[in-house]
């Protein structure tokens, strides 16, 4: 019997969607699921505003902090930057002695999704951390636990958006992109998963994951 082309077409995208069937979530943390913020240990330390981001822009800055979540020492970076800003030691130290206030807490709304999820699908994080104040949330967050893996960039000495750090999620967590779906609030870090063959969701203020992954067709009640 002759297939129609409609329905040949048809079938072919069935089978093709099947293929492609999301099987395995990704999160990113930090604007995921946890919220970490300078801003909440260092307004209470900076009464001048201007002061506040000088320091956060030009001191203990975005690009400083991703030396450490990509394997470097906390020491070796608090070191440089107090020999570049003596006048600001005090203030550089407790980017690490006190690293733990800059974390606001669970995103709630989103890590409460990952008991529901855990029952169809396999749960992985993959994160730009320092590998020596990673271990304060995770012991102190038990949703941590409840994923299958978790890649940590100190640990790989490699950052996202490189993707041999998405290549060695897939390699050691037996997983394939065409399968995977990577969250992240970072937009440089979708595009490279996107590039590799991941499905992505950039999850950007105001949105609702929940929503953004049943359009990706997440089963999710």
């Amino acid at each position: 019997m002759k297939v129609q082309y409609s329905t040949l077409k048809e079938i072919m995208w069935k089978s093709r969607n099947k293929m492609d069937e999301i099987k395995n979530i990704i999160f990113d943390f930090g604007g995921v699921l946890i919220d970490w913020n300078p801003l909440y240990l260092y307004q209470d330390v900076f009464k001048d505003e201007s002061e506040l981001n000088f320091f956060l822009n030009e001191v203990c800055n975005h690009k400083w902090n991703e030396q450490q979540d990509a394997g470097r020492p906390f020491i070796d970076g608090i070191v440089e930057l107090v020999l570049k800003y003596p006048d600001y030691s005090k203030e550089i130290e407790l980017f690490y002695t006190h690293w733990i206030d800059m974390v606001g807490g669970e995103i709630i709304e989103n890590t409460l999704l990952i008991d529901d999820l855990r029952a169809e699908y396999l749960l992985f994080g993959l994160t730009n951390w320092s590998v020596e104040t990673f271990p304060l949330v995770y012991h102190k967050y038990p949703f941590f636990e409840k994923l299958d893996d978790i890649i940590i960039s100190g640990e790989e000495k490699l950052i996202k958006p490189d993707p041999e750090i998405y290549k060695r999620l897939l390699l050691r967590c037996g997983i394939e992109a065409k399968n995977s779906l990577f969250i992240d609030d970072n937009e440089a870090n979708t595009k490279a998963a996107f590039n590799l063959g991941f499905h992505t969701i950039h999850l950007q203020q105001g949105m609702n994951l929940k929503d953004e992954m049943r359009k990706k067709g997440v089963c999710i009640s």
